[in-house]
């Protein structure tokens, strides 16, 4: 079955076709990138009118005359004005085609990136089936969530912790802004982190908070701290720590480059101390959690499990644990319709008339009830 996949949640135009679920026919994505660097972060307003200008290129792109059984498409949670050109796209779409219509939650869509292989590929065993995976944990860390979820069996979730504030994708841009280190930040932080560790081993980071909250905190809602984050602390204490030391600068005696990236050894040791407490927070959560809910199987998704000190540091931690990890090939850790797709073809969360009646929903929660519009737009 060739499902098209639409996905429009944030500041990614995507269209992609994926067959049976798990084979990646065509992916194409449209980043806003350049778009939003100015402000720093994604604008909503000119998120949703790029994605009107853009879409209709990128789902024929996909398409390539290719003739498809069904449409599917991100319905939340996300940005609501970029939501809705995605939902209302593939409403037309679905019904100029005569095909049935899909609609997909995008964070369980990024626990099912792992299982995306490409066509033709010479091992599809590869990715296997994520219906054979559980009982697992999963982790979605991204610019807009940081959320560990436990899947008993496959389709149920329960979120057993996540962030109270700054998603760790954000954690990195406001530090990169911080930095001076312009937006999209967290690639340039990782890429800098990276080298500057590899040369300098054993070397002492600078002891950044690791974002545990308080237990009792009313931010919990009943979820434990230990599996819980807060990164809004983390970023005062760069902010704080920069105030402290104004000799700190990426320019300067010494500056060279780090990964690609220009700065002092001052400031890459900044850089890297701060990557270290985001990847030591992420890796403390989950080693708690695989203690608490011991499981066969961790499942890695979302834009900032491209991270190298989060794949390196959940990589070691599974294999100490003897449990299986999943991650994302890099170009599906990102937004993109190909996981929109492929978890259609498993997980139809809203179909048939109802999801003509289907509205974008911003706050969607994981695994919550599919046919529900309540806090619709």
């Amino acid at each position: 079955m060739d499902i098209l996949g639409i996905e429009t949640s944030c500041d990614e135009t995507s269209a992609a076709v994926v067959r049976d679920g798990r084979e990646v026919i065509s992916n194409v994505v449209y980043t806003q990138i350049p778009l939003h660097r100015p402000y720093g972060g994604v604008v909503p307003e000119i998120a949703s009118r790029a994605h009107v200008e853009k879409i209709h290129q990128v789902i024929s792109d996909a398409l390539g005359g290719r003739k498809v059984d069904a449409v599917a498409v991100t319905y939340g949670p996300g940005l609501a004005p970029a939501l809705l050109v995605g939902v209302n796209a593939a409403k037309g779409l679905a019904k100029a085609l005569k095909v049935p219509l899909i609609g997909v939650n995008h964070i369980e869509a990024h626990l099912h990136s792992p299982f995306l292989f490409d066509s033709p590929s010479p091992d599809p065993s590869a990715a296997p089936d994520p219906r054979d995976v559980c009982p697992a944990l999963g982790l979605v860390v991204s610019g807009g969530n940081t959320i560990l979820v436990d899947m008993p069996e496959y389709g149920k979730y329960e979120v057993i912790g996540e962030t109270l504030d700054d998603a760790a994708g954000e954690a990195f841009d406001k530090a990169a802004k911080l930095l001076g280190l312009g937006y999209p930040g967290g690639l340039v932080i990782d890429r800098i982190s990276e080298a500057f560790a590899r040369e300098n081993p054993g070397l002492d980071f600078i002891p950044f908070p690791k974002g545990r909250p308080r237990e009792g905190v009313s931010a919990l809602a009943g979820l434990p701290a230990s599996l819980c984050v807060s990164f809004s602390g983390l970023k005062t204490a760069l902010m704080r720590y920069l105030q402290a030391h104004p000799e700190i600068s990426l320019s300067g005696p010494g500056e060279r480059d780090w990964g690609g990236h220009m700065a002092t050894p001052e400031a890459a040791h900044v850089i890297a101390s701060y990557q270290h407490a985001i990847v030591e927070a992420v890796s403390d959560r989950v080693r708690t959690a695989l203690s608490m809910r011991p499981r066969k199987a961790f499942v890695l998704g979302g834009g900032v499990s491209l991270n190298s000190g989060i794949r390196k540091s959940l990589s070691a931690l599974c294999l100490e644990r003897g449990v299986k990890l999943y991650m994302a090939k890099p170009k599906y850790t990102g937004d993109n319709a190909a996981m929109i797709a492929a978890l259609a073809m498993y997980r139809r969360r809203v179909e048939g008339a109802a999801a003509m009646r289907m509205d974008a929903m911003p706050a969607l929660e994981i695994g919550g009830a599919c046919c529900s519009q309540e806090g619709a737009v």
